[in-house]
């Protein structure tokens, strides 16, 4: 085969062009920190890397989500907190109105306070966590207890917020159960049996009943809490070891990158002496 003087410029000007590409390569990679800029590159990295993106977003997801969980439920366990307190004096006090030894003027005192902290309790059963009701189930936007309307929590269903993959977890109470109509209906009861005089004494098992069952609440949020924080160090640790596969496949060594990027300026340098020998040359040069 004869090889001509074309043929020789234009295999070189091929290798030359070639090393160019692989040196815009490797300066890309070190622009950017990543491995390809576009899935023609390595279409196994482009494939893996959406996959791990995709995990990646979906922890940050779940991560947003036990945010929202811990509110609902801290906000919940402290509203409880202070029905159970609101409870407790309502006790006391029908302790004191049931042992005969009040006057009529001081029982009026004892239903005045009884009937103020029932209000306390309507506004806890009210209370808002980012303009949501968090005592009136999956009906957040509107109140779930008037007294004076005579109104009282209109949904039993339970707000559910989703922690993992098929994981949803139950955040409210049963408003059914805590701040229903009985609920309120029994301490009206109170008061007016405080004002006629009647069996106060028989109310203290009712109250022992409504402050159990908000201690029951509690301890069903407890739970759920410490179930909850289980399921965050669990995603946590899956976020962590999510964007480390992301990085190990799509970050660049750079100690790697810049020995390529090192050995391929020192081709280029020897492809571009050796192509001038073979470029430059004419009939005057081997005339002279």
């Amino acid at each position: 085969m004869r090889v001509t003087q074309s043929m020789l410029a234009n295999n070189s000007l091929r290798h030359l062009s070639n090393t160019y590409g692989r040196l815009g390569h490797l300066q890309e990679q070190m622009n950017t920190g990543k491995k390809i800029t576009r899935p023609s590159d390595d279409p196994v990295i482009a494939m893996k890397g959406i996959a791990y993106r995709t995990n990646v977003l979906q922890t940050e997801q779940f991560k947003r989500n036990f945010s929202e969980a811990h509110n609902w439920i801290d906000n919940t366990d402290a509203a409880l907190d202070h029905a159970t307190k609101a409870m407790d004096r309502i006790r006391y006090l029908t302790v004191q109105a049931s042992n005969g030894t009040y006057e009529e003027g001081q029982l009026g005192a004892i239903t005045e306070e009884i009937k103020q902290i029932m209000k306390q309790l309507e506004n806890i059963a009210n209370t808002e966590v980012a303009g949501k009701y968090i005592f009136n189930g999956t009906d957040t936007d509107k109140p779930p207890v008037n007294l004076d309307a005579g109104t009282y929590p209109s949904s039993t269903e339970d707000v559910k917020i989703e922690l993992g993959k098929g994981v949803i977890i139950p955040v409210n109470t049963k408003p059914e159960t805590i701040f229903s109509e009985d609920f309120f209906t029994s301490i009206k009861n109170l008061i007016n049996d405080i004002d006629s005089e009647g069996d106060v004494g028989s109310h203290l098992s009712v109250l022992d009943e409504r402050i159990d069952e908000l201690l029951k609440e509690r301890a069903s949020l407890g739970a759920r809490s410490n179930r909850i924080d289980l399921m965050e160090q669990r995603v946590d640790q899956q976020e962590e070891i999510s964007k480390k596969m992301m990085s190990d496949n799509e970050d660049v060594e750079y100690e790697r990158v810049i020995t390529e990027l090192i050995m391929e300026e020192s081709l280029l340098r020897a492809s571009l002496s050796v192509s001038s020998r073979i470029i430059q040359p004419t009939l005057i040069d081997f005339l002279r």
